[in-house]
């Protein structure tokens, strides 16, 4: 079954609005700050911290750079090595939760990081 992505709501895009005002890692907001100032811009409670991460994973299904570590908080992506930093959080997060799905079935996990060849160091020419 093919999972088509959410279209883009108006929440959508005042998330987007408040995080174009916070770009780079210096920058980044908790949940609490973000939701706040979501709801800020809206005028009205419109988001809670629990929708707040389900925007921002239709959002970064879209292809838009929405960085979130526990260290930064939410802001947009400044460079390529801040994007990695997030692909890099992603990852070992899925990765995380795979291993306990292998171990709870008593099944071996191959190294899905290498068969992915998913890029998460930052190439030579980031800066």
């Amino acid at each position: 079954m093919i999972k088509t992505l959410p279209s883009l709501t108006r929440k959508h895009h005042l998330l987007l609005a408040v995080l174009t005002r916070h770009v780079g890692a210096a920058n980044g907001l908790s949940a609490r700050q973000l939701t706040f100032l979501v709801n800020q811009v809206a005028g009205q409670s419109l988001i809670s911290e629990r929708e707040l991460r389900h925007l921002v994973t239709d959002l970064r299904s879209h292809g838009h750079h929405v960085c979130a570590t526990p260290e930064s908080g939410y802001h947009m992506a400044a460079n390529e090595a801040e994007l990695l930093i997030t692909c890099r959080f992603l990852f070992d997060r899925g990765m995380t939760g795979l291993r306990q799905v292998a171990a709870m079935r008593r099944v071996s996990l191959p190294d899905l990081a290498g068969q992915l060849r998913i890029p998460l160091e930052p190439s030579e020419e980031t800066p």
